[in-house]
């Protein structure tokens, strides 16, 4: 089977760190089938030289991630002014690329629903080949609210063959959107469970240099506003006046790094802005800390956290997206409203000073790995595929076509299953 995989959210050279849970599931795709990747980057004229717009002038054309090959096309996008545009855009701009890039693909995916979803529906239907959407969180909490955006996101998931949703949120915002459910699958991510393991924190803190006595809370993601890292800054100024024992470290980067660097100016050594680090060095703050904090707007299913879980450390996050799938039991963590820094303040004063054992934490949390995961996404596909070969051999319409292995109305029982995601 021959997957094409079309997305915005990929790393590049210049940014490695952009979706790191894309780049390991489809890496470990492909050892079940053979994958290629366009991981587009936006342009329009002049882009080049606005700051804010870095990727598009300096990222590499080609280039092997994990093993994969992978190029940068450029799709013409324009800002703000007329978003609905943009999915047909971006299809226009891929379809001189595929065309280059040799044998017919059995099936595409999109991996955001817009315009990546959209634009891979457009060229499925020219090749007559299914295409697959992947939606992961602020594609399905955020765009609809824009009237503008509605329409358009509404008919490439109605003419998607299948969609993957990564949380059970998500999959009821797809539903809300028109998708009936029996063509929804719930398929969550995976964690590098030889990586992310529980490791003694203080072996840990002495491989960073950290002191063993002191409570140490972590933060590790992109340093946005919707990541919730200025409402993590407020908690924590207020934490400082009464706990001088508790420590925060902020790993990641972002257009909040500087607001966080002049905090950590203020309040000395309390405070450490790594900057971005790679998945090994994730691995060793989350051994050394004494609990992750992610306090974020909105959300999918965020890696990080399971990540923290299978190391065996608890969580305090937001009641957003799927984090409340995760987080299923107090023995895990504590979820917080979003945007309430005191309520967060105290969660994470209770987090830093809570005692809990490591491996049970690990145990409860019930982590998949990433081989877990792409043989779920590996049967979706082929079910699309299979599918799109019976309405051939019929000579019917694709979206005629009734599929199995839906995810149930009451719960992921079928497809959190396949994925190995824990039932609750």
């Amino acid at each position: 089977m021959r997957v094409l995989l079309i997305t915005k959210i990929f790393p590049n050279a210049v940014h490695p760190d952009e979706a790191p849970y894309n780049r390991r599931q489809f890496a470990a795709l492909s050892r079940h089938c053979d994958v290629r990747v366009l991981a587009t980057i936006p342009w329009f004229p002049g882009m080049e030289r606005l700051s804010r717009w870095p990727v598009g002038a300096k990222a590499p054309r080609e280039e092997v991630i994990d093993g994969l090959p992978v190029r940068h096309p450029r799709y013409l996008y324009v800002p703000r002014v007329a978003p609905a545009l943009n999915g047909p855009l971006y299809a226009a701009s891929m379809l001189p690329e595929i065309v280059r890039l040799g044998p017919r693909p059995d099936v595409i995916v999109g991996a955001f629903a817009y315009p990546d979803g959209f634009a891979s529906v457009c060229l499925a239907r020219l090749l007559r080949v299914p295409a697959v959407i992947k939606v992961h969180g602020s594609d399905i909490d955020v765009i609809p609210r824009d009237r503008r955006m509605r329409g358009p996101l509404r008919w490439g998931l109605s003419r998607a063959t299948r969609v993957v949703a990564v949380s059970r949120t998500l999959a009821d915002g797809v539903e809300a959107l028109g998708v009936p459910r029996d063509r929804i699958d719930l398929i969550m991510n995976g964690v590098d469970l030889r990586l992310f393991r529980p490791r003694g924190r203080a072996e840990a803190r002495a491989a960073l240099g950290r002191p063993a006595g002191s409570r140490l809370l972590l933060f590790v993601g992109h340093l946005n506003r919707d990541k919730g890292v200025l409402d993590l800054l407020a908690a924590f100024e207020q934490l400082t006046r009464g706990d001088p024992d508790i420590e925060l470290a902020i790993v990641g980067s972002g257009s909040e790094e500087q607001a966080c660097r002049a905090v950590a100016a203020r309040l000395g050594g309390r405070l450490t802005v790594t900057g971005y680090l790679p998945h090994d060095q994730v691995s060793l703050w989350l051994g050394a800390c004494d609990a992750l904090v992610l306090p974020s707007l909105h959300e999918g299913t965020p890696n990080v956290v399971l990540e923290a879980l299978a190391a065996g450390r608890r969580v305090v996050a937001t009641s957003v997206g799927g984090i409340p799938d995760i987080l299923h039991s107090a023995e895990l963590g504590e979820l917080v409203p979003p945007g309430d820094t005191a309520a967060l303040a105290d969660a994470l004063r209770r987090a830093a000073r809570q005692a809990y054992e490591p491996a049970r934490v690990a145990e409860l949390a019930g982590g998949r790995d990433w081989d877990d995961s792409a043989r779920a996404l590996h049967e979706t596909l082929l079910c699309a595929v299979r599918g799109a070969r019976r309405r051939g051999a019929d000579g019917r319409e694709g979206d005629e076509l009734p599929f199995s292995a839906p995810v149930p109305r009451s719960g992921m029982e079928n497809g959190a299953a396949r994925a190995g995601a824990p039932l609750t």
